[in-house]
């Protein structure tokens, strides 16, 4: 065997020469010269210059035309900027080029524009008209200095309702008024509003001026008064006020009303608990002002109150109903007049992601699920229909990937759009009744993106905190990766609760993350413990708890993505991310210094106290408690280990500027060094394209141990 000497500098400062084997040799730290960074970096402003063509043919979503048998699309070539029209027989496949630019631009005019299909989550807080008339149009409802009125649409004669409303400062004021579908009852609010304290900045440089500006706007933070709404009913035959004996809502707005349809004197509404924790399903009557609770959930962490379903069906008294009641996000069928569950629609260790429609007179959902398939990746989404009852579910989506569907007007066909984060999508037209394959109108041609050699993103999955549970993520590697060398890992991350952010479909383009790994990283994204859509128990970890951030998944993902792929360096680990990222990248250097080395974070709520109200009460609870405290970086930012930059823009109007400040604050009271980027005149940001090329040239100074170019001299500017 060849052995090679490989010189080290010893604890005294003396040379020390070491014999190593060739493998030995190969697995050591890839640590490259000047030339070959400013090769790399030169490498990724040229490959910047050629992607923005965007080299691979590609489809543009249909247009259907009017009757729904017939729809047209256009394809560009985008590296000639040439575009192929195409008009496509639904009913038989049959595809046909246009070429005359008259009928391109007659089709362009006559197509709908087709969107894939909607999440439909209705809003149960309404936005209701001013001096709303009567169904019957007799009436018209008013709000005149603060009491209800109504008037006679036909002489326009007013009769005064209420007279204990005011209509000036913080005084109670009537609200909101809705009708009765039989003209008989107005639905209305008496309203106690709050005002919201405000938050402030100042723009450090503004055109024209020698002097800071201040700027403030009202800004709700966790524990934060709301608007309280008591519930008042007023009838028009014999303009009678009633207070029904319903608590007060405080917590949103108004809800939206359901009517009973055989008997409008009853309706429902839907009540969500300030802290997330109870949700309920109330009716009223009309006449007595009597309420009773229909339906109420109520569980010890949250209820995600914005991904709530509800759908009404007042002519068989029923409704549809979002619950993880059994772990897992399902759907059911409700009695509205009992409460009682009638049937679970579906079931299973997987998620309804949305619910595209309903269809009251065949019973049926048409909805939106992932994880319903075995062996694929759970984040991938159908789509499916099934019966109220449960039966006759019929999968649309067959084809193993991320899917869009665009559905005729009439929906009898289907365009089916899928793909993955490495398999160029994939368009298929389909027949609704059986999902029938008619044919496949386009599949992505990459091979000029692949000939410039920048490789796909590849997908990994590996164990969790529990042992059983599979974390996904992908990794970017350098274009011109060598696998006997070592590359540090920088993580992508971003752990809001709200939802899950690592790409399921293909990246058609020169990522953030690609550039980054073309300068001599391994780049990966991981959805941990505590995002969502995934089971009930995987999201309940962020619950009071979003310093945690799927810490424990991430680092044990890291690890056994570099068992499996050697040149991923897992000594010599750093993240970066923005928003919660921002908080999370800061948290990785605070609470888990023995993996990761060096973080960027920007503009991050660091301090969930300082954050908006309705994002932070939604998985910190409420009322605001110690844990908050507990759980900011600001408390911790004294246990600071490895290397730091902050980005923050002056001008972030959705994390107060201060949430960073108060960071600085801390670091510099507890004597640590740090890098700090304010930048002027900037909202909520990673940066911009200056930031990204600060936290770029940081990961190479820290993790690569390299010096990056010299931009303040311009032959060494990239």
């Amino acid at each position: 065997m060849k052995y090679r000497l490989f010189w080290s500098v010893a604890a005294a400062g003396s040379l020390s020469c070491t014999a190593l084997s060739a493998q030995q040799l190969s697995r050591a730290p890839y640590l490259p010269d000047h030339a070959a960074v400013m090769g790399r970096y030169q490498k990724v402003q040229l490959m910047d210059s050629l992607t923005r063509k965007k080299v691979f043919r590609h489809n543009v979503d249909a247009s259907w035309l009017p009757g729904g048998e017939r729809f047209w699309y256009m394809v560009g070539n985008s590296e000639d900027t040439t575009k192929t029209y195409y008009l496509v027989h639904a009913a038989t496949g049959h595809k046909k080029e246009v070429k005359d630019t008259a009928e391109q631009q007659r089709l362009i005019v006559a197509g709908r524009p087709s969107s894939p299909v909607a999440q439909r989550e209705p809003s149960r807080w309404q936005d209701f008209e001013t001096d709303p008339v009567s169904p019957d149009k007799q009436w018209i409802a008013r709000i005149i200095n603060g009491n209800v009125y109504i008037q006679s649409a036909g002489d326009s004669a007013l009769t005064q309702l209420t007279a204990n409303g005011a209509d000036t400062g913080q005084a109670a004021r009537y609200e909101a008024l809705a009708w009765s579908p039989d003209s008989r009852y107005i639905v209305g609010y008496l309203t106690r509003p709050v005002t919201d304290s405000a938050v402030y900045y100042v723009l450090t440089d503004v055109a024209r001026t020698t002097r800071g500006q201040l700027r403030s706007h009202p800004y709700k933070q966790p524990g934060d008064p709301f608007p309280s709404y008591q519930m008042y009913i007023f009838s028009i035959t014999d303009k009678k006020v009633i207070r029904t004996d319903a608590d007060a809502l405080d917590f949103f707005g108004p809800p939206v009303l359901h009517w009973r349809h055989k008997a409008p004197r009853y309706f429902l509404y839907e009540k969500v608990d300030r802290g997330h924790q109870r949700f309920r399903v109330m009716e009223a009557d009309a006449l007595t002002g009597a309420t009773r609770t229909v339906l109420d959930e109520q569980v010890p962490t949250f209820i995600y109150e914005s991904r709530l379903y509800t759908h009404y069906l007042p002519e068989t008294n029923e409704m549809l109903w979002t619950s993880e009641k059994d772990g897992w996000r399902h759907l059911y069928l409700v009695n509205t007049l009992t409460g009682a569950v009638k049937n679970q629609v579906t079931r299973g260790e997987w998620v309804v992601r949305s619910i595209d429609s309903v269809d009251a007179v065949k019973r049926e959902i048409w909805f939106r699920a992932a994880g319903m398939e075995p062996g694929e990746d759970p984040y991938f989404i159908h789509y499916y229909r099934i019966g109220f009852d449960g039966q006759h579910l019929v999968k649309l989506t067959p084809a193993a990937g991320n899917h869009q569907v665009y559905f005729s007007p009439d929906r009898k066909y289907y365009i089916d759009k899928y793909s993955q984060v490495n398999v160029p999508p994939v368009n298929e037209l389909r027949r609704t009744a059986d999902a029938k394959l008619i044919t496949v109108t386009e599949r992505a041609d990459v091979s000029a993106w692949q000939a410039t050699g920048v490789p796909f993103p590849t997908p990994f999955h590996a164990k969790g905190r529990d042992g059983k549970t599979d974390i996904w993520g992908i990794m970017c590697r350098p274009s011109d990766y060598d696998s006997t060398q070592l590359y540090p890992i920088i993580e992508n991350i971003y752990a809001g609760p709200h939802d899950a952010f690592v790409p399921k479909s293909f990246m058609s383009y020169y990522t953030d993350m690609q550039r980054l790994a073309d300068l001599g990283f391994v780049v990966v994204q991981i959805d941990g413990m505590g995002t969502a859509n995934r089971s009930k128990a995987f999201h309940d970890i962020c619950w009071k708890n979003l310093s945690d951030a799927g810490f424990p998944d991430r680092i044990l993902w890291i690890k056994a993505l570099g068992k499996k792929y050697p040149f991923a360096d897992t000594s010599r680990v750093g993240l970066y991310g923005t928003s919660a990222g921002g908080q999370n990248a800061l948290g990785g250097l605070l609470f888990h210094p023995e993996f990761y080395k060096a973080a960027v974070a920007s503009c991050g709520c660091h301090d969930n106290r300082v954050d908006k109200q309705w994002w932070n009460e939604q998985w910190m609870g409420y009322p605001v408690g110690k844990h908050y405290e507990e759980q900011s970086n600001v408390t911790h930012a004294g246990k600071l280990k490895g290397a730091l930059l902050l980005i923050v823009g002056e001008a972030d109007t959705n994390v107060p500027p201060e949430s960073t400040y108060r960071v600085v604050n801390a670091l510099i009271k507890n004597n640590k060094t740090f890098e700090f980027l304010p930048i002027p005149g900037m909202g909520h940001s990673d940066g911009g394209p200056y930031g990204r090329t600060r936290r770029n040239d940081f990961f190479v100074r820290h993790l690569l141990k390299a010096v990056p170019p010299d931009r303040n001299n311009a032959h060494n500017s990239f």
